[in-house]
């Protein structure tokens, strides 16, 4: 068999996120009837593709070493923690930035204030996580079979 010159594991998870972030640019073209190419680097929407990517990774590492093995322990691990944060804490930080923006658009009524908006769509719903993390296992155990793990 030919050897990869990346890991396969990390292929899948570049495969997906790309996937990913692509899936965002559909669901804004057809939900919004509106061409943003910015969707394909923007953090947030559907799909959480920080979600797939982990999630790819680590189906990835269980199709090639087993789900026993340490490094598939580590790599569930990181999985759970990425998608808490971006459902948690990168969600939190989207929300105060909006509140934020708010208090900026009021106070440019009575004083002068430079305009510099924070980025709100930072973090994800639990929904668009699962469904991230969803993409990323279904694209994991395909492009497994494609890739022969």
């Amino acid at each position: 068999m030919a050897s990869f010159p990346l890991s396969r594991p990390l292929l899948l998870a570049l495969g997906c996120s790309l996937a990913a972030q692509l899936t965002k640019f559909l669901v804004t073209l057809i939900g919004e009837g509106r061409v943003n190419f910015k969707r394909f680097v923007e953090l947030g929407g559907m799909p959480s593709s920080h979600s797939a990517s982990v999630a790819a990774l680590s189906t990835g590492v269980a199709l090639e070493v087993g789900v026993q093995s340490p490094l598939f322990g580590v790599t569930c691990f990181y999985s759970l923690m990425t998608m808490y944060d971006a459902a948690g804490i990168r969600r939190s930080a989207g929300k105060q930035a909006e509140v934020l923006n708010r208090i900026v658009d009021d106070l440019k009524v009575t004083h002068r204030v430079r305009e510099e908006r924070l980025l709100e769509l930072l973090g994800h719903t639990p929904f668009e996580v699962l469904v991230g993390a969803t993409f990323g296992v279904l694209g994991g155990l395909i492009g497994g079979h494609w890739l022969n793990l």
